[in-house]
């Protein structure tokens, strides 16, 4: 069996793929495609609904399909998170806005949709957008329709009740569509408009991704009643051989502190953050840089590169994601969508698809080139029974379990430490794609310092397990740290499962001779959190041993250098109220 055979038998029941080559590496992606001929298979109310590998305190509705999060917002007390769904299965179409509120952004209720086609400017879709709250405390959702044409149109909708505390009914103006694509924009990619901003003009501004051939482009669209909206001259940016920009976010954060801003403050005292969803790669891309807002033109740092190479918020299922402002908590919060790895026949068979990752805080890093992440304070109410590791001296090619929590449901956090760099392994330069070099180098492979971590969702004699681990390689005028989330061993199925060796490497100082890592463990979800929120990596995974009580947790090491487990902290997670 060659290369690309033994690639395209892994995918074997997937909805879709994409593949594509990027520095001599070949990735290859499950993408969403709608199944109408297998819809009949999960439209009732009471379709079986199976529990094994639902999640428990991530956001996931109690059937069907669901993916990107539309348009997050903070109102009068209450979150409001709204996303793609599909009513009537586990796989795309039929696409509505499905709407569910919180007060801590970690128990929610659903309420009845918010949008769903019914006009002829949405009749064949209601897409990704956003939500903005105007002057006078008036929200207003901006989204993409298809209309008759197929064409992606910007759409706007607004409260049917203001004081209705949440906001259950939504109307379409009439006046719609607000946005219709000109000639010299493609009408077929043109989508998902962000949460908009106030100009010092008075003029509201928001951008909205498309494409020109290969060139991803976000262009820049102004209103002054938010209704009559004009094209700029020039997009907020762009960038060649990239692809369609899909869910582009713009938000600024503050050169020092955590607090998070509304997207209007501007000043040299802000940096601004650009993210687009390549739908090429089906992965999400940020830089950070400078927004001109006299010009209207965004320029990304020297520090920041535009594309398959630059920064990503995390390096493994996560896509079209999402950020909004919490004045409540003066935050700003990240949602994004972690689809499934299994088959679109597995989806219908366990009668759910898809779940929003934790939501996270993001603030700006210190050393300004980059973003960190955290999971909402909230989501600690959620621990419950807590066991404790101190100064674990961890040798070569041994593991110790971590016992008596749920190991399934889990949150651990865990700082492991050593004596020295010596055997640090040497780095080769041409080691530009982190995935590429964790599936070379995975957690059975000896290394000199590393790899060594977790192993999660594990079973007892470890047939089964998913590693997630540092690896620390010397270079030539520094040392580069690689971690990695490593579905290889995850789970014994062979057919219809998509188990890769997501990675990506962490810029941090090693002066102190530590690595911190936190991860959330939740029955099909592993949430991993490196060198403090630097790097971030989310698989989706289905064992068929490691499953509720027979999933175990380990410390491990594999590499020379003896490792100590400085402290761990480890938490059974208690189920959410979600439905």
């Amino acid at each position: 069996m060659n290369f690309f055979t033994k690639i395209l038998s892994l995918l074997l029941g997937f909805a879709f793929f994409s593949l594509f080559i990027n520095n001599g590496v070949v990735f290859v992606h499950a993408l969403p495609k709608f199944y109408p001929e297998l819809q009949s298979l999960n439209r009732a109310d009471d379709a079986v609904i199976k529990p094994l590998h639902r999640t428990r305190f991530h956001f996931q509705p109690r059937r069907h399909w669901i993916n990107d999060p539309n348009g997050p917002m903070y109102f009068n007390g209450i979150y409001h998170l709204f996303y793609q769904y599909n009513p009537k299965g586990a796989i795309w179409g039929n696409i509505v806005w499905a709407h569910s509120v919180s007060r801590d952004l970690v128990n929610w209720k659903a309420l009845k949709h918010a949008i769903y086609p019914s006009k002829p400017f949405d009749i064949n879709g209601c897409w990704s957008g956003s939500a903005t709250v105007l002057p006078g405390n008036k929200p207003v959702i901006l989204y993409t329709g298809v209309d008759p044409q197929n064409r992606q149109v910007q759409n706007y909708a607004i409260p049917a009740n203001l004081s209705d505390p949440y906001l259950t009914d939504w109307i379409k103006p009439d006046d719609n569509p607000i946005v219709d694509p000109d000639s010299g924009v493609n009408a077929s990619a043109f989508r998902d408009p962000t949460t908009a901003w106030l100009s010092n003009s008075g003029h509201w501004k928001t951008i909205i991704g498309s494409k020109r051939r290969k060139r991803g482009v976000a262009y820049l669209y102004r209103s002054k009643d938010f209704v009559k909206w004009t094209k700029a001259k020039h997009p907020l940016h762009s960038a060649p051989n990239t692809g369609m920009w899909e869910c582009p976010d713009f938000f600024p954060v503050p050169l020092s502190g955590k607090q998070g801003l509304d997207v209007s403050v501007t000043g040299n005292w802000v940096k601004h953050v650009l993210k687009v969803s390549l739908d090429v790669t089906r992965y999400e891309y940020y830089t950070v840089g400078k927004y001109y807002h006299e010009r209207d033109r965004y320029v990304p740092d020297n520090t920041s590169v535009d594309g398959w190479s630059g920064l990503r918020y995390d390096y493994g299922n996560f896509y079209a994601s999402k950020t909004f402002y919490d004045p409540a908590k003066k935050r700003r919060v990240l949602w994004g969508w972690a689809n499934e790895s299994d088959s679109a026949v597995d989806d219908i068979s366990k009668g759910w698809a898809g779940i929003q990752a934790i939501p996270r805080t993001v603030w700006l890093d210190p050393n300004r080139k980059q973003l960190l992440q955290w999971p909402v304070e909230e989501l600690n109410g959620l621990r419950g029974k807590q066991v404790k590791m101190s100064h674990q001296k961890l040798y070569k090619e041994q593991h110790v379990e971590v016992k008596g929590i749920t190991a399934a449901q889990a949150d651990v956090e865990v700082t492991f430490s050593f004596s020295s760099l010596d055997k640090a392994e040497p780095f080769d330069p041409s080691w530009v794609d982190a995935q590429a070099v964790c599936g070379k180098l995975g957690s059975k492979v000896q290394g000199g310092v590393g790899p060594f971590g977790l192993l999660t969702l594990a079973s007892e004699n470890l047939q089964e397990f998913t590693p997630v681990f540092f690896r620390i390689f010397k270079a030539h005028h520094n040392h580069v740290v690689l971690l990695c989330s490593d579905a290889t061993s995850s789970s014994l199925k062979k057919d219809g499962l998509y188990k890769p060796s997501f990675a990506g490497f962490v810029d941090i100082d090693l002066s102190s001779k530590k690595l911190p890592l936190r991860t959330l463990i939740d029955h099909s979800v592993v949430e991993s959190f490196g060198g403090g929120g630097k790097t971030c990596i989310t698989s989706r995974v289905y064992p068929t041993k490691a499953v509720f009580g027979d999933a175990h947790l380990y410390v491990f090491n594999n590499g020379s250098e003896a490792i100590t487990v400085d402290y761990l902290s480890a938490w059974s997670m208690r189920s959410a109220t979600i439905n």
